[in-house]
Parts: C-alpha cells; structure tokens; sequence
C-alpha cells in the first residue's frame, strides 16, 4: 500500500522568492489550480515545508495489490 499526495497550487507565486519558484517548478506546480499527485517521501514532505503557505496537500491511499 503506497501513499500519496495530492498538491494543488492555489496562491500566486508572483513575488515569491526565486527559491519558492523552484520548488514549486520541481514539483510540477506552473499555474494557479494545477493539481498534482506525488509518492510521499521526505524530499516531498521537505518541499511542501518550503511552500506551505502557497499550496493545499491531501492525502490520498492507494489499496491496489
């Protein structure tokens, strides 16, 4: 049973500093209301940490065996 996370960008990344853009690139994240879903690890978790108060996280379970 893997874990995921669904990450939504829902605050503008104009006027942020370079650093947050990055991050938000690294995950995927280019426009307002984009969604998407990453494996949960501690690099991912780290990233969130860095933008938390730009996007919203869900966690999401997957029970496929």
């Amino acid at each position: 049973m893997s874990e995921t996370l669904k990450i939504t960008l829902v605050r503008s990344m104009i006027g942020r500093p370079e650093k947050h853009r990055r991050v938000l690139r690294g995950m995927g994240l280019t426009k307002l209301q984009r969604t998407v879903e990453l494996e949960d690890t501690p690099s991912i978790r780290g990233m969130i940490h860095t933008v938390s108060h730009l996007v919203k996280v869900e966690e999401k379970f997957d029970e496929t065996q």
